[in-house]
């Protein structure tokens, strides 16, 4: 199957909810109305519920309690509430996904988020779109097992999904990889087109015509969050650490840790566990 088939196959598309569609404009207007999204988040009783229950999660730290969706976009910013509703509807879209483990696939995408978007501020990139880049960049994955159930079974008792090397398992085997797929969604749902590109690059950041910062901390975060799901050893972890790619951004390999836990005064990032803590909800 091409690569174009997979995307284009009648009634296998995910579709998601018109303010997540609204919100994917968003990225590209100036002139975006915070009213009428808020006004259409509170016209969703169960979304707007979901929001004010991760806005209020230990993630945020926040000082009182929000009640209202507006206060949550007072509060969190438009971007990152923007961020939170997207997550939830995209996990929405591809509910009923047959031979892939979803909360292990949907933890795994939520820590590649947080770690990237942690590692982009040592970098001192603007952290927004990576976050928006780490909960996406995974969803090929789904798109896949959805419509050519067989092909990826094939490939699932060769490999675990997010084994180090499947991107290039899927390659040889298909002639593309989830990430690609990943991409194109987002081309089909309107995403602009930095993210598009910026999506089609994580899997191999150093080797994209031009270089995005945003999809190279994708890759690290993605390593870290792979680090954990598939429990590597010390050995592995050092035989696989992408030093190259951290090198580019400017990061040193001191922000690994296996730690349990992260004093505060060091450079290493926090524990999955923690650095997520409350987010998970938006998949549930």
């Amino acid at each position: 199957m091409e690569l174009k088939s997979l995307i284009d196959q009648p009634g296998k598309l995910p579709t998601i909810p018109k303010v997540a569609q609204q919100l994917i404009a968003s990225f590209s207007s100036e002139d975006v109305s915070v009213n009428e999204i808020a006004s259409q988040l509170t016209a969703d009783p169960a979304l707007s519920a979901k929001l004010l229950r991760l806005a209020n999660s230990a993630y945020f730290h926040v000082s009182r309690t929000i009640g209202t969706v507006e206060s949550a976009l007072q509060m969190l910013g438009f971007v990152m509430v923007r961020n939170l509703v997207l997550g939830n509807s995209v996990a929405a879209a591809f509910k009923n996904i047959k031979g892939i483990d979803l909360p292990q696939f949907w933890r795994y995408n939520l820590h590649t988020a947080c770690a990237a978007r942690w590692l982009a501020q040592r970098a001192e990139v603007n952290g927004d779109m990576v976050f928006t880049l780490g909960l996406m960049h995974g969803i090929g994955q789904l798109q896949m097992h959805a419509v050519m159930p067989q092909e990826m079974a094939a490939l699932d008792q060769q490999t675990h999904v997010l084994a180090l090397e499947r991107t290039e398992q899927e390659k040889n085997a298909l002639g593309f990889h989830h990430m690609q797929v990943s991409a194109e969604l987002a081309r089909v749902w309107n995403f602009p087109q930095s993210l598009i590109d910026a999506l089609a690059n994580v899997a191999e950041p150093l080797s994209a015509p031009e270089f995005s910062q945003a999809a190279a901390l994708v890759y690290l975060g993605a390593w870290r969050s792979k680090v954990e799901a598939l429990g590597l050893s010390a050995e592995e972890c050092q035989a696989s650490y992408p030093e190259q790619v951290a090198q580019r951004l400017g990061l040193d390999s001191a922000w690994f840790s296996y730690a349990a836990e992260v004093d505060e005064d060091s450079p290493a990032m926090p524990p999955l566990a923690q650095l997520t803590d409350g987010l998970e909800a938006m998949f549930e």
